[in-house]
């Protein structure tokens, strides 16, 4: 919990709460921490902010987000940088999956390019 000094009032602090942070992440039906009520990851948000973009440059890479909402997020990611962490490393572990995956299975859309192309030379001959 934050604290400040009230002018007047001699090192009396007055508690300053960081209520309201949940407005700008929430956690969508697939468990993706989202800003706001839009569909941009949290993720996207952090992996920009610690590669140096200002709060500026974010808001201008995703411009469903206000400032605001790129604060509040920013905000919420520094409150809770533990557990937002422990969720960057799931992500990230679900996305090793899907690449391995997609990796280990041949696109169909690459399978019917050759069968077309095998066709094509077999007409050809």
């Amino acid at each position: 919990m934050l604290s400040e000094l009230r002018p007047g009032s001699r090192s009396t602090k007055v508690p300053i709460t960081m209520s309201g942070l949940d407005d700008y992440v929430r956690t969508d039906e697939q468990g993706v921490m989202r800003v706001g009520n839009t569909r941009v990851s949290l993720d996207s948000l952090v992996a920009s902010f610690e590669q140096g973009a200002s709060p500026e440059t974010i808001q201008q890479q995703y411009p469903a987000l206000s400032l605001e909402m790129v604060y509040g997020a920013i905000t919420y990611y520094l409150a809770h940088t533990e557990s937002v962490q422990q969720y960057l490393h799931r992500q990230g572990n679900v996305w090793e999956q899907w690449r391995t995956r997609a990796a280990s299975r041949k696109s169909p859309v690459l399978e019917r390019l050759r069968a077309l192309k095998r066709a094509e030379d077999t007409r050809a001959a």
